[in-house]
């Protein structure tokens, strides 16, 4: 078995080479599927293994299960994962620290969006807080890699559209300068505006596909970290219910 920090300095090194891509994986079937296909690294995605325990994403599974999803998917490869684990449960830093290494954790995403109250967290707490996760994982000798998710861009985020680029740059500086590793202003579509998020945030950026960002315009643009969440798991039940519509055609 793999020790936790050797993971965790393997992804943080994968961070700094050729563009790091994770195709998101949400059980050990999946997981297995993108190790066996050559990738270097499994992410979970929240909403597809909430949606798979019956769950609302946004913190609306219980955390237990959402771990404990995970830890089996860590088990079920050899390779380093990174947990998504929303915006933290509610927990305090050396517990959740704690229960990522628990479950062979070598990195999380952690959002800024406060659940419970519907809208952003205040940027400087919310700062402090990933200093303290970053000052708990080097106590517990494993320097877990930070993927600070900054969701200025999401609608629910309340924040006007004209001032998104602005508040992201705001945020990801501070999260930044707290310790995170990367960052991940989720929900840029704009070629623009990620190019000046790239520009303007240090250290690697975590962006998305979309209609103006392919693949290799994210890799043009120096983006260091693509993942894509939910898409090859809605991909998986839309084929599901293609082949179960045929199969009831036939009936």
């Amino acid at each position: 078995m793999t020790d936790p920090k050797t993971h965790a300095d393997t992804l943080r090194a994968l961070h700094t080479k050729e563009m790091l891509v994770l195709p998101n994986a949400w059980d050990a079937a999946s997981a297995k599927a993108v190790a066996e296909a050559g990738f270097p690294v499994i992410a979970t995605a929240s909403n597809a293994i909430a949606a798979m325990l019956g769950h609302p994403d946004g913190e609306g599974a219980p955390w237990r299960e959402m771990f404990y999803a995970a830890g089996r998917i860590a088990r079920a490869v050899s390779i380093p994962v990174t947990v998504d684990a929303e915006a933290g449960y509610g927990m305090r830093p050396r517990e959740l620290v704690d229960r990522l290494l628990d479950i062979g954790a070598a990195g999380c995403n952690l959002e800024d969006t406060d659940h419970r109250a519907g809208r952003l967290a205040d940027p400087g707490a919310h700062a402090e807080w990933l200093a303290e996760i970053r000052s708990a994982a080097t106590d517990a000798g494993v320097p877990i890699v930070i993927n600070a998710r900054i969701d200025a861009f999401l609608p629910k985020s309340r924040v006007a559209a004209a001032d998104r680029l602005a508040e992201t740059i705001r945020r990801g500086l501070l999260y930044r300068e707290a310790g995170a590793d990367c960052l991940y202003p989720i929900g840029v579509g704009s070629h623009d505006d990620l190019a000046a998020l790239v520009a303007e945030l240090p250290g690697p950026i975590n962006g998305n596909t979309g209609e103006q960002l392919p693949l290799t315009t994210l890799r043009d643009l120096g983006v260091a970290r693509v993942s894509y969440g939910p898409r090859f798991y809605n991909a998986a039940l839309a084929g599901l219910r293609t082949g179960l519509g045929d199969l009831k055609a036939q009936l």
